[in-house]
């Protein structure tokens, strides 16, 4: 590659093959593409598995979908029979659709572009603009990354308008430039960031694997379909039936507590925090001011958290254990603290893998109440019983358990390093 930093010619970009010399063009981007209309079709009117028409939703391209789209590695729902546009215009392989709405400014005007359509019937629906180029100036595959360059992104946050949700219209694209290299360089450019999006899609699939052989050994090692030997090679002892109320006992979260009290002061553990991990990230913590008067109940190492309300049953009461050593940390209001009386009857480790699985966590779904939201109390939660086996045999299973989840994290991380190697290229190769 080839570094342009330094160069007094401003339409070329920072990072460059080496090969090829000479200026981009620039060109507006209502130049560049042609625009159809779109349906206005919602989730209800779609299906999956049928051989109807295939509706490119703006949902799927904020999630799921990677920047080029293959139709044989992707899904996409189908138009119910009856409610098939009238008038419509197909995709061919090139054309992109650009998400026309978004609650967050990074993610209005977010694109995908069509390859590989097989012959397929795909239209594109609700809150979407389709494009496609009039001029022959792009090869197939170029686009969808010059339009998820920075130097794009950046004309589409400064365009977008509204208060809550932020929208884009194809009038603004008559305000957007972006640049255009010649149609091999455009290869290039594109072949490099194809395999880059690839190979992040490879190790998304392998922490996908990881996650579901964590998952699947734990809920056997939980439902007693599988069992560790001791050292000797002999049998634990069998497990034994505990209350909540015989091992531990509930606290409460912060109280009394205004928006102005947050952003300053102490660490406290947040609701996402409890919901997103089954271990307490506290480098994630967030801050409340707490006066020495108030009476606020502290965390420590091995207390149990759950979340108390969820827009759906089967996401209440999600758990986190605290694995760190704190001095001073609280708990979000939107949860409550479990405390251990005795670590050598749940060992923390153990219990935070425990209360994440099935076993447990089809147990506190029979106790959620509410329709449109759903609570749990904790004088329910305390009346539940579990089945714990010696804290020796939960060493064991603890252990295991976390090593697979070291794992994962590690695969994490590099899927981190490749994201942020595709975030640096669609800053430097585009202008």
């Amino acid at each position: 590659m080839a570094n342009n930093n330094n160069t007094k010619n401003l339409n070329v970009p920072n990072l460059r093959f080496p090969e090829f010399k000479g200026e981009w063009k620039k060109y507006k981007v209502s130049d560049i593409l042609e625009f159809f209309p779109t349906n206005s079709l919602s989730w209800d009117q779609l299906e999956y598995g049928t051989d109807n028409i295939y509706n490119r939703h703006y949902g799927l391209i904020h999630k799921g979908l990677p920047t080029q789209i293959e139709l044989v590695k992707c899904s996409l729902p189908n138009i119910k029979k009856e409610l098939i546009p009238k008038n419509y215009t197909l995709c061919k392989d090139g054309d992109v659709a650009f998400a026309d709405a978004s609650e967050d400014t990074n993610d209005v005007g977010k694109v995908v572009e069509f390859l590989s359509c097989e012959n397929k019937n795909i239209i594109c629906g609700l809150h979407t603009i389709h494009g496609r180029d009039k001029k022959n100036l792009t090869i197939n595959g170029f686009k969808g990354y010059a339009f998820s360059s920075e130097i794009f992104r950046c004309q589409i946050r400064r365009l977008s308008q509204g208060t809550k949700i932020y929208s884009i219209s194809p009038k603004n694209f008559k305000d957007i430039s972006i640049g255009v290299p010649s149609k091999e360089e455009q290869s290039k450019i594109a072949a490099l960031l194809w395999l880059l999006d690839h190979r992040i899609a490879t190790q998304n699939k392998i922490i996908e694997k990881y996650e579901s052989l964590i998952k699947g050994i734990g809920n056997k090692l939980f439902s007693l379909k599988m069992r560790f030997k001791t050292n000797d090679g002999n049998d634990f002892p069998s497990w034994k039936t505990k209350s909540f109320e015989n091992i531990g006992k509930t606290f409460s979260g912060l109280s009394g507590k205004a928006k102005e009290d947050f952003g300053i002061g102490k660490p406290y553990i947040q609701y996402k925090q409890v919901f997103d991990s089954p271990q307490i990230q506290i480098q994630n913590c967030g801050l409340v001011n707490v006066s020495d008067s108030e009476n606020q109940n502290n965390v420590k190492y091995g207390d149990v958290f759950f979340t108390v309300s969820s827009e759906t049953p089967d996401e209440i009461g999600m758990s986190s254990v605290l694995l760190d050593e704190v001095d001073e940390m609280y708990l979000n209001s939107f949860c409550f603290g479990y405390r251990l009386s005795s670590f050598e009857v749940l060992s923390p480790l153990y219990a935070s893998y425990f209360f994440r699985d099935s076993s447990f966590r089809n147990k506190v779904v029979k106790i959620a109440q509410g329709s449109t939201r759903y609570n749990i109390s904790k004088s329910e939660l305390i009346k539940l019983e579990i089945s714990l086996p010696s804290i020796e045999e939960q060493a064991r299973i603890a252990s295991f358990l976390s090593a697979v989840d070291e794992k994962i994290k590690n695969e994490k991380e590099i899927l981190n390093l490749y994201l942020i190697q595709k975030s640096y290229l669609l800053r430097q190769m585009f202008i």
